[in-house]
Parts: C-alpha cells; sequence; structure tokens
C-alpha cells in the first residue's frame, strides 16, 4: 500500500512539474513574441539606423545600432530588478523623460526635415564642410535615443510583467534578459546590416529627399506625441 502512494505521490510531482515546464514554456514564447513586435516595429531607433546605414554606411549603422542596444540591456536590467517600474510610479519623472525624449525627436525632425529641402549638389558641398559624426558620437547617440525613450522603459515593464508571475524564479529572469537581449542584436543589427547593402544605398541615392522628408515626419510625429501626452 505505501509502494502504491509513493507511486502516486512521485508521478503527481513529475505531472506537475511538466505542467509547469511547458506553461513556462507558453510564458516565454509570449515574451520574446511581444518583444520581437515591439523593438522590430518601425519607430525613431529603427529610422534613425536605417537613416545612418544609407548614408553613412555599415560600420556606422552597426555603431548606432550598439548605443540602441546598450540603451536597451539598460531599461531590461532596470525592468528585471524593478527599478523602472518603481520610476514609471512617479509621473513626473516620466514627464521629465517625456520632455527630453520629444525635444530630441523634435530637433533630429529638424535635421532629416531641413536635410530633405537641401538638393543633391547643395548637400554635396555641406558634406564636404563638416565632420560626420562617427565612433563614439555616433554610438552616444543612440544610447541617449533609447534612454530617453519613455516607450522603451514601459515596453520593458510590460515584458518582465508577462514574463515574470509572483511563482518566477532567478533563472527565469536571466532566460528572459538573455533571450531578449540576442534578440536585440538581431533586430537592430539586421537593420543595420540590411539597410547598408549596395541596393538599399542604390534607393537611398535616388529618394534621399523622400526619405529624410519621412524621417522628419516620424521625428516629428513622435516628439510631438510625447510633449502632449498626459501620461
Amino acid at each position: 500500500m505505501a509502494d502504491r502512494v509513493q507511486a502516486a505521490k512521485s508521478h503527481l510531482i513529475s505531472s506537475t512539474r511538466k505542467d509547469l515546464m511547458f506553461a513556462d514554456l507558453d510564458q516565454l514564447l509570449l515574451v520574446f513574441t511581444a518583444y520581437i513586435i515591439g523593438a522590430a516595429s518601425p519607430g525613431p531607433s529603427n529610422m534613425r539606423i536605417m537613416g545612418v546605414a544609407m548614408d553613412q554606411g555599415r560600420k556606422a549603422a552597426l555603431i548606432i545600432a550598439a548605443g540602441v542596444i546598450s540603451g536597451s540591456f539598460f531599461w531590461g536590467t532596470m525592468a528585471a530588478t524593478g527599478v523602472s517600474a518603481i520610476l514609471a510610479q512617479y509621473a513626473e519623472a516620466l514627464v521629465i523623460l517625456k520632455i527630453f525624449g520629444g525635444l530630441y525627436l523634435l530637433y533630429l525632425a529638424f535635421k532629416a526635415g531641413s536635410s530633405a529641402l537641401t538638393s543633391d549638389d547643395k548637400l554635396s558641398l555641406q558634406l564636404e564642410a563638416r565632420q560626420i559624426v562617427t565612433g563614439f558620437g555616433l554610438y552616444r547617440r543612440g544610447l541617449l535615443m533609447h534612454l530617453m525613450n519613455p516607450k522603451a522603459v514601459l515596453g520593458w515593464i510590460a515584458t518582465m510583467t508577462l514574463g515574470l508571475g509572483p511563482d518566477a524564479t532567478t533563472a527565469t529572469v536571466v532566460i528572459i534578459l538573455a533571450g531578449c537581449a540576442v534578440l536585440s542584436v538581431t533586430i537592430f543589427g539586421g537593420y543595420a546590416l540590411l539597410f547598408s547593402t549596395a541596393p538599399m544605398i542604390r534607393i537611398y541615392r535616388r529618394a534621399r529627399r523622400w526619405i529624410a522628408g519621412t524621417l522628419a515626419g516620424v521625428y516629428g510625429a513622435g516628439g510631438m506625441k510625447l510633449l502632449l501626452s498626459r501620461s
């Protein structure tokens, strides 16, 4: 009789572990899907990487993408430790973040709009006269863009909320962060590689002013949305 009871307990424990394992896999799939949708959707960071890739080439695009990825890692770590969740509870902090982020996007909109209104010949002369930002300057721009993006904060909070339940372990946190880190490198690095290819560069050269105008519209709309939003 005791053997039967013990066997039943063992079977129950084994079944419970399997159920938990599949539940964790389903939860992780949901988390990674949500992250992919959020990170891969066209936004200021992705559009900036695209613009640099087509304008300055692959190396410059990868550098600015590295800045965006670093910003994503930062907010992911903050979300995992609960710091950004606390930040989100203080409206003043998010308002300040939105103001700086909105102003920065409007600055980018102005730069892109100026480029769209500049003829190719005049732009060539301007490029010869100015020093193009490279190296750490590009990395810093990508980093600041992502650090000042309130959606990055809230997006990571949502991601962690999806993935971390009351019974979540440290291992689950590590798996989510590691998985999203790999996805971040793949997505943002992929934008840099794709849009720095020869066909994309040729397209950019032919449609530079239209692309710059589109970027100006995206940056401007995003900046105004941040500045005018109340929540």
